[in-house]
């Protein structure tokens, strides 16, 4: 993994993460973990909800075997 995709994120942060992919399901994400999200660079909010960047988009594909591992 490159340094620029590289994030030692927590597991409320990867959880937030993989919600902003998808469809909203009425739950609002926590807004300080969105911050904190924002503040990485990971995610946007502009004209609505917090949306996933290019980079976020890139992290949460690459971290995806290393949650597995978390799982597993």
């Amino acid at each position: 993994m490159n340094a620029e995709t590289d994030h030692e994120l927590t597991p409320d942060q990867w959880e937030t993460l993989k919600a902003l992919r998808g469809p909203r399901d009425g739950r609002r994400p926590n807004s300080v973990i969105v911050g904190q999200l924002i503040a990485l660079g990971l995610a946007v909010i502009s004209d609505g909800p917090a949306e996933l960047t290019p980079e976020g988009r890139t992290v949460l594909i690459r971290g995806s075997s290393r949650l597995l591992d978390v799982a597993a």
